[in-house]
């Protein structure tokens, strides 16, 4: 069974997704303790990983074994907005991270390896966005269309 473009990008963010969840779990749970919280920019990379497993999810069981439920111009502003989530979360954390020099320090590595997969989550996101958005834009993204596009 050949797997197109479209499958292969959804494994791909599936596995991206899940490595930067358990990066930013780790960033939340390191900065919360008794009384305090974590902060903003941790806690919304985390619900940006959560958010996007779902989606993901979605996009790539829906159309094969739920097909009623999957209409493409949704999936298409799904996608829009889980790429603009990404893409606030990458820049809030690089922004709250900065350029540090870690010279070891775990903490410091993790913050740098969040910031790393928050923009390839975001790259695939984008590129899953204009893929889509180019099968709806040609028209094929009608109201009686549920089949995702086969790029």
């Amino acid at each position: 069974m050949a797997l197109g473009m479209i499958t292969i990008i959804h494994i791909v963010l599936a596995v991206l997704v899940i490595i930067e969840l358990g990066i930013t779990g780790y960033l939340v749970n390191m900065t919360s303790g008794f009384g305090a919280s974590s902060p903003a920019t941790y806690a919304f990379l985390l619900f940006d990983s959560i958010w996007s497993l779902f989606i993901v999810i979605y996009l790539a069981i829906t159309p094969i074994y739920l097909a009623r439920f999957y209409h493409a111009l949704a999936a298409f502003v799904l996608l829009v907005i889980t790429t603009i989530f990404w893409f606030a979360g990458a820049i809030a954390l690089a922004c709250f991270v900065g350029a540090p020099a870690c010279h070891g320090n775990n903490w410091c590595q993790t913050n740098e390896a969040g910031v790393a997969f928050a923009f390839f989550l975001w790259a695939g996101f984008l590129a899953l966005t204009i893929l889509e958005g180019l099968t709806t834009l040609r028209g094929h993204a009608r109201a009686d269309k549920t089949t995702p596009s086969n790029v």
